[in-house]
């Protein structure tokens, strides 16, 4: 499938943010994304309420889109799923990979919670002249997709399984992308299965296994499971990218 073009523009990313908060723009507080989020964190302390009334995660998620750390994931998928199809952007955020898919002539709806980072995505989703439904996980997401992604976001979960279970139930085709555990990173990320997660995937339509960074493990399946032949064969898959991981730290 030829490479679908993807629009990435960091300083739209920024200029953007700046434009919608106005005089309530911090610099600083973009600067310093995980300080600014750490502390709104510390204030708060109730999980399901922090996901749903962060001010924080606009400065966080800007910032981080603005590295393109991500684009290698949305090219992953692109590469799998043509122009036209049906896609889920699963606990979206500020929308900015889906962005970049809807301009790109795909059929993007976005979910996540109800909160300040989703009223920002509408904003943008108008600015833009975009139209893309904004569902709210707390009711009802509606299932029929071709695809569906989560991109940082399984590690903020209390149950990664039920998690994927959810975009299994919606889309032919899931990725996620599993990261390791860093106690010193950030206090919002749980530790991952990530062995059983593996284990889990080449069971079904493991269709992509890849290390990124380090420790950014991205898996594409189809939830369906497979044959025997192909259960052997996803399974070397795998130990062939943890075998080219180990040498790749040498």
């Amino acid at each position: 499938m030829p490479d679908v073009r993807l629009d990435f523009d960091p300083q739209r990313e920024l200029e953007e943010l700046k434009g919608y908060l106005g005089d309530a723009y911090r610099q600083d507080a973009l600067e310093h994304y995980q300080e600014t989020l750490d502390e709104e964190w510390a204030g708060c302390g109730d999980e399901d309420g922090f996901y749903r009334r962060s001010h924080g995660y606009l400065y966080n998620l800007t910032a981080f889109a603005m590295t393109g750390t991500k684009l290698p994931y949305v090219r992953e998928l692109t590469r799998r799923v043509p122009p036209g199809a049906r896609v889920l952007d699963y606990g979206c955020g500020i929308g900015s990979d889906g962005l970049m898919l809807l301009k790109a002539g795909y059929r993007v709806e976005f979910a996540d919670f109800d909160n300040p980072s989703t009223a920002y995505l509408r904003w943008r989703l108008e600015q833009q002249g975009l139209d893309a439904a904004v569902h709210d996980l707390d009711k009802e997401v509606p299932d029929g997709f071709d695809a569906a992604y989560a991109f940082d976001v399984i590690e903020h979960v209390r149950d990664p399984w039920a998690f994927l279970r959810e975009m299994e139930q919606r889309a032919a085709l899931v990725e996620v992308n599993l990261l390791e555990f860093d106690e010193h990173e950030q206090e919002l990320h749980y530790e991952l299965p990530i062995p059983d997660m593996l284990g889990y995937t080449a069971e079904r339509g493991l269709e992509r296994y890849r290390v990124y960074y380090g420790s950014s493990h991205l898996v594409l399946y189809r939830p369906e499971r497979v044959s025997g032949a192909r259960r052997l064969r996803n399974r070397l898959a795998v130990a062939a990218e943890g075998l080219r991981r180990r040498v790749r730290r040498r």
